[in-house]
Order: C-alpha cells, then structure tokens, then sequence
C-alpha cells in the first residue's frame, strides 16, 4: 500500500496556524462553538476553492464520500452543508480578511526581489478593480444600477510577484476613486492608475506622502505648459513637458508642477497621455511603467477563472465576502508553496493539477515533477512464521 499523507494537508502545512487562531480569537470566532470551528470552516472553503465545488451541496458530497480522510484533511467535524451555510452567514469575515493579510505579507517578503520589466529598484504597485456581476433579487444589497447587483474587488498589485498589497470589496455603484482614502502611501512607491483614479486632492496626497504616483490625463485636462525636454520620437515620446494646472478647483487641489508626458504606440496604433509626479526617471521608462499596469488586468481575468468567485455559496454580504476573501488566501497560499518548493510552473497549472491529485496519498513534489508514486510494500502482520522450514 502507499503511505503518506495526502496532498491537501501538505498544501496546508503552510498555513501558520498559530497566527490563524490569533485571527479567530480576535473576533471570537470560536466563541460557545463545540462543532465546526473556524478552521474546519476555512479548509472546507479552501478545499471547494482548490477542486472547484459549485454549491454547497456539492461540497457536502464530496467531503462526505471522502469522509475517511476527513481527519487527515485537518477538518474535525463532519461536513453538513447546513452548518456550513450557517457558518458563512454569521461569523465575522474580517476574521478571513486578517489571515488572508498575514499571507500576502509572507508571500510579498518571498517575492520581493522578482524581477520587473523596467530597472528600477522602487516598489511598484497597479491600483485597479474588477467587478463582479450578481443576481438583484438574491442580492439586493448590492444594488449597482437599475436591474443589476454586483460586487468591486479593489487591488493593490505588487507588481514584482503579483501578490495583492490591499485589497478591499465593495458595492457596485461605489467609485474607484475613493479607495485612494484608504491607501496609506509607501515613500519612494510608485502608483501606476488608469484615468478612472485621477482626483487631484487625493493625488496630492500620494505627493506629500513621498510617492510617485504615474496616470493616464484626461482630455479635458486644463494646463500651462512651463518647460519642454527634448524627446527622441523614434521611441515613440512625442513631448515631455513640465506643466502646471489651470482650472480652478483642480489647481487649487494640486499647486505643484506635474510633469507630462505624451507617447504613441505604434503597435497598437494608440497614442497615450500620462501625469506623473516624477521628474527624475527618463520619459522612456513612463510609458513601461504603465505597460506592467497590465499585470492586474491578467490578475484579475486570472482569479476569475480559476477561483471560485464568479458565483457564491451563500448571498449575504458576509457570505459573499468570507468566500472573497478565503479565494485570495487560497491564491496566495499557492505562491507560497510555490517558492518554498522552488516549482518552476505557473499558478494555472499548480491548481489544475492539485485540482485532480486532492486526495492522493503522495508526496507533493511528486505530483508537480510527474514522478509515479513511491508505493512502500508491508507484511501484512508482525508474526512471526512458525512452521518456516
């Protein structure tokens, strides 16, 4: 027979446990619960996420046909999807929004000296959303616009690694440009946004924090040109300009120069506009800088299909973000295993293989190398024969 443990527990040896229940304590998770803890809940939830269960029902048949290796999964009650549901709808979801923070803190330290297309040794992060269509009449709280509901996931894209810095979840109506009051700017960081983000005022604000911060100019942009660099349109620069703005309230907004930059992109046949506080980083490297920003919309098309969160288990806003936030955990979980097992795959493959191999009795590396599974042959007692001639 083959011996070991299966795979899934190996994926959640990553997980610090001491630093989860730390979590659940500060939110009295546990709190007058004798079945079904936290945990069991967050593995049950990890486990849907990682073999891309469609309901509860199907969570509960899965781990109910599997309810052998129950124990050795780590989850110590048995699985009812009534439980489950109810568990989705009343413990608190900030409980999953800390741990999933304490992982992208651990992933983002492993994967802080990736590279980055442009040389540079600042931090870089793409600021985005995505949005998530949802049905209004079973979930009205979300109410976006006339006949529709949805959800925002906000991100903040640590560009070396895509390992999300911030991420926060909102409503569908709420705009993208509030979430820059909730962001605390890193001196020397770099803010990549598309033109949805521009609000001189909270601009400002990632200036005096020390930040540099690099956007897409709207056209009715009013400005005083003061001074022109000399650019080589060969690259495609068309101007390079230091600028002051002229209208009203956003002069009054943001009093400083503002460097402007105009680019065309023979590929595409698109000419581009960008503001950036920067006046130090060549007028080439401004146009790369927004090129990476792509990196979130590859993030986010990334967790749609391959989590769990196009559609949800339970239609409660506590429900929807338990499930929100135990999906980036799952994702981030990956990169670390990733990097701890030095896996030269990309996360689409690890998930489609663990996807198949959940249950397999094997160690981990040799699901990801393709190696047959080491099978350790046992006598079937310690007896000794006594009539052996």
């Amino acid at each position: 027979m083959n011996e070991g443990r299966i795979v899934f527990s190996q994926i959640m040896d990553h997980i610090p446990l001491r630093a989860f229940h730390a979590c659940v304590d500060r939110y009295g998770g546990n709190y007058k619960i004798k079945k079904f803890s936290c945990l069991d809940q967050f593995l049950c939830m990890a486990f849907a996420q990682l073999t891309y269960r469609d309901s509860l029902r199907d969570i509960e048949i899965c781990l109910r046909t599997m309810e052998s290796k129950l124990y050795h999964m780590g989850i110590q009650s048995r699985i009812s999807r009534s439980t489950l549901a109810d568990a989705n709808e009343t413990r608190d979801w900030h409980i999953y929004a800390d741990f999933a923070k304490i992982l992208i803190g651990i992933a983002r330290k492993m994967y802080a000296k990736e590279n980055l297309a442009v040389e540079l040794d600042s931090t870089v992060y793409a600021l985005d959303s995505t949005t998530v269509d949802l049905c209004l009449s079973m979930f009205p709280w979300a109410f976006s616009q006339q006949s529709k509901s949805a959800v925002k996931i906000h991100a903040l894209l640590d560009l070396r690694g895509c390992i999300p810095e911030f991420i926060y979840i909102s409503g569908g109506k709420a705009h993208d440009v509030k979430v820059l009051d909730l962001l605390i700017p890193e001196p020397g960081a770099f803010y990549i946004m598309d033109r949805g983000y521009i609000d001189f005022r909270r601009l400002n604000t990632i200036q005096k924090a020390s930040a540099f911060f690099v956007v897409r100019a709207k056209k009715n942009l009013k400005f005083a040109r003061q001074y022109s660099r000399h650019v080589d349109k060969r690259t495609g620069l068309r101007c390079d300009q230091t600028i002051i703005l002229t209208y009203g309230d956003s002069a009054l907004a943001y009093p400083e120069p503002l460097r402007r930059i105009r680019f065309y992109d023979s590929e595409g046949d698109r000419k581009f506009v960008f503001i950036t506080n920067n006046f130090t980083l060549d007028a080439g490297v401004i146009p790369r800088l927004y090129k990476e920003r792509w990196k979130i919309e590859t993030f986010f098309k990334w967790i749609k299909q391959n989590l769990r969160i196009k559609s949800f288990y339970g239609t409660s806003s506590n429900a929807v973000k338990i499930q929100i936030w135990i999906a980036v955990s799952v994702y981030v979980l990956v990169a670390i295993m990733k990097k701890r097992l030095r896996l030269d795959l990309n996360m689409t493959t690890i998930l489609q293989i663990l996807s198949v191999t959940i249950f397999e009795k094997s160690p981990i590396l040799c699901v990801f190398q393709g190696d047959p599974i080491p099978e350790i042959h046992t006598s079937p007692h310690n007896q000794l024969n006594l009539f052996k001639i």
